[in-house]
């Protein structure tokens, strides 16, 4: 089997690929722009992709593909109606990333509480060496103990982050995306609700006709003062012009590691923001620890072995 990999440095150079070598001939591209793919997999027989679209054309150009292998969870890079129109399986990866997202999402979320941006630039700025007391006491910061902690999209990761904040003694609600109702040992409560009495809300949803624009101007609005907002879930859930605004005009807090466009757009409105204190953003790093990152190689390469093994 040939095995071509299209975008092997989005999951960095510290991983090894050697496990796909041991599967079939396997060739792997750092980078593949939408004008080399049907090139680059015409007589692939199994495609690795973490964000290269595969659609029709690309489809019918690989005569000998029979497997897709996306090194991620999210599979909306693939046409999957006419993958199983071709005969063509789609493999993806999941549960890799929940001990990296789970931690990431508590990292903003301490930063944020504890202001450690604005105390760190105050020690290395040397203000600190010029202090006549021990101790700076001029930004607030509280414990999240005692505080209700908000869950967009109560899922696996979701789960996972509200066992945690309730480790820390945080009390736990959570609105779900889908509407589907189950026995969950958190509070089940509507957006608006949330909005209004949550101190830290953290999404952790996908991006489908229900969650796009989901937290928009009317729902920010809604937000306390000091409130902090983390996304990573999808970019698209927030509104990040009207998050700009609110981050200069109503004093919340946020901490983002996935946008609308990413890379991010250099006109974004968030690099304009006058708070920037009250700002963290990460590129889209969650999911990737190292450990995360080699278990993933490990369930795609279990993937293409299952695939091997039924044919």
């Amino acid at each position: 089997m040939k095995i071509v990999f299209l975008d092997a440095k989005t999951l960095g150079d510290d991983v090894s690929l050697d496990v796909f070598k041991t599967l079939g001939e396997f060739i792997t591209y750092d980078i593949t722009s939408k004008e080399q793919v049907i090139d680059r997999v015409k007589e692939a027989d199994i495609i690795l992709t973490n964000k290269v679209v595969i659609d029709k054309e690309v489809m019918d150009e690989a005569k000998n593909l029979k497997l897709i292998c996306v090194t991620a969870t999210g599979v909306n890079n693939i046409d999957l109606d006419y993958a199983k129109k071709k005969g063509v399986i789609v493999k993806n990866a999941a549960g890799y990333s929940t001990a990296s997202v789970t931690q990431h999402t508590f990292a903003l979320a301490l930063a944020l509480n504890s202001q450690i941006i604005y105390y760190d630039e105050f020690v290395k700025s040397k203000k600190y060496a010029k202090s006549e007391i021990f101790t700076n006491l001029e930004r607030p910061f509280w414990e999240i103990k005692g505080k209700k902690w908000g869950i967009i999209g109560l899922g696996t990761i979701g789960r996972s982050v509200a066992s945690v904040a309730s480790a820390f003694g945080a009390k736990v609600c959570y609105f779900s995306t889908s509407g589907v109702f189950r026995d969950e040992p958190y509070e089940r409560v509507e957006l608006e609700e949330m909005l209004k009495s949550c101190d830290i809300i953290s999404i952790h949803a996908p991006l489908n006709e229900k969650t796009k624009g989901l937290i928009g101007p009317n729902e920010l609005a809604l937000m306390k003062k000091g409130a902090i907002l983390l996304n990573l879930g999808r970019g698209g859930i927030v509104d990040e012009e009207a998050l700009a605004r609110a981050l200069d005009e109503r004093g919340i807090l946020a901490g983002l590691d996935v946008l609308e466009s990413e890379p991010m757009s250099k006109e974004s409105p968030l690099l304009a923001v006058k708070n920037s204190d009250n700002l963290i953003i990460t590129p889209h790093i969650a999911w990737a620890s190292y450990e995360a990152r080699c278990e993933l190689i490990k369930i795609v390469a279990k993937n293409i072995e299952d695939f091997l093994k039924s044919v």
